[in-house]
Order: C-alpha cells, then structure tokens, then sequence
C-alpha cells in the first residue's frame, strides 16, 4: 500500500536550506511528495559547516521529492528572481514560500560590528521581503498558497529585548512583515505565518555560537521544527493565517504529546523570546 503524499504535486521556494532547520524542512517536504527549490550560497564544502544547496538537494530527492539547487544570495534581487523564474519553469509553480534564510549575532550592541548589525538586516529583512515579493505573482495562483518565516512571536519583555537588541529587531522584523501579509493578502487566501522552536535546536550555529556540544546535548532535533512546518503546511491557508506559532504547540495540536523522539536533555533549555 502506497504511502499517502499529501504535498505530491506542490512547489515549495525556500531561502537556505543547506543545513539545519531549513535542510529538514526541505527533507520533510520532500517526504511528503513535494517539489522543493532552494536558494542558498553554499556551492562548495565548507569545512566550519555540513552541507550545501547541492547535497541538500540530494537528501530532499533521497526522500521521495524532486529538488532544484539555485545557486544565489536572498540579498541580491536579481538572484532572487532567478530563483523564482528557475522554480517556475522546472515545477510550473509556487505554492509554498519558506523564509529560512538568517543570520546570527545575538550580541550586545558595543559588542556587535556594524558590519554584522548589517548583514542580519539584509538577511533577515531585506531578504525575506525580496523572497515573498518575487515568489507573490504564483501565490496568487495557488489554491493553497502559504508563506511560513521563521520567526519568533513578539514579546517586549525587557529580559528578551536587552539581550541583543539587533538580532532581535532583525527576527521580530521578518515576523513583523510576516503578520502584515497576513492582512493584506486575507481576502487572496494567502496564509502567512510565523514559526519559532520552543527550545534550542541541535543546528551548527548553536554549536558554534551558542553554548558548544553542552547545548547541542540539551537541544532537539531539527526534525521537530520540519514537522511543525509540514502541519501548518498541510491546513487551508484560509483557516491558518496570522499566527506566530511554536513548534510544541502545533504539534499538540496535532495529538503528539511525546516529545523525546526529538531528543534534548532532560532541562531543555528554552529557546529566546518564548517563556516558561
């Protein structure tokens, strides 16, 4: 008996994707019988990091999905074009845009180089703008048409916004302009929406950035993250947009009430902007 494919025939567009979270969403999608196109700057191996858009796409068509590598940076609005047309032209469409792609520095302001307060900027707003900008003409095509960032929900308590006021106002930007799609293409049955982990992710940037092999041991799989993407994925964009959703809470909501297959410690740590 066939395993049902419940995205066979449906286009995703994701900025990344080489490694980590965006890698698994990709992977999941695939799983499920959907076409995946990545736009990611990793041509070739980089010894400080796994992966790249090639190998990525290997692994989603190992899956079960077909895969296009574009070679691009999100920044870039003619890269980003070209991704699109190429997406278009391979698949027929978009139905799926995944706001993946970003860069970390959660820094302290006198401790942060403009050059990176910059970076995390263009990446995180400038690129995610441009990705649902060129992607938008084939969402309005799709009859099941989603943008999903990932992005943590808005929380001004002082504790999170003192932390590292440049990452935060870089994420909270592409969770900002997430919600404002979310009204403006209501009534076109785009869904937009946000995606945040409840704790830490066993991804190369928390091993290099935040905490080593400790938070790597304490952290879950990406896999958590994919398959919360997959189920928001999965629900008619009319009745699931303007949410900034948490990985756990999706899955709930779902009937998964056990977590361990995900792994972490047994004191997971919480992840930034979601409290206890």
């Amino acid at each position: 008996m066939m395993t049902p494919r419940p995205l066979a025939g449906r286009t995703l567009l994701m900025s990344g994707g080489s490694r980590g979270i965006g890698l698994a969403i990709g992977v999941a999608a695939g799983r499920l019988g959907a076409n995946v196109a990545l736009l990611a700057k990793t041509d070739t191996p980089d010894p400080r990091l796994p992966g790249t858009v090639h190998t990525a796409a290997a692994e989603i068509e190992a899956a079960g999905g077909r895969a296009l590598a574009v070679v691009g940076d999100v920044r870039d609005e003619a890269d980003v074009q070209r991704a699109v047309d190429e997406t278009v032209a391979r698949f027929g469409g978009i139905d799926f845009c995944v706001n993946n792609a970003s860069a970390l520095a959660p820094l302290k302001t006198a401790e942060l180089p403009v050059k990176r307060f910059d970076l995390m900027q263009q990446i995180q707003l400038r690129g995610t703008f441009l990705l649902t900008r060129a992607a938008l003409p084939h969402l309005y095509r799709s009859p099941h048409a989603h943008i999903l960032s990932l992005s943590p929900p808005v929380n001004l308590a002082p504790h999170w916004m003192g932390r590292h006021p440049a990452y935060t106002m870089a994420k909270y930007g592409m969770t900002l302009l997430t919600l404002g799609w979310a009204a403006e293409f209501a009534e076109a049955g785009i869904a937009a929406n946000a995606l945040w982990p409840r704790t830490l992710i066993a991804t190369a940037a928390v091993k290099n950035l935040l905490g080593g092999d400790d938070s790597m041991q304490r952290a879950r799989a990406p896999e958590i993250m994919a398959d919360a993407a997959m189920a928001i994925l999965q629900r008619p964009p009319r009745d699931c947009t303007g949410h900034t959703f948490i990985d756990e809470d999706v899955l709930r909501a779902e009937g998964l009430t056990d977590f361990s297959r995900y792994g972490g410690g047994p004191d997971v740590l919480l992840d930034l902007y979601v409290d206890p």
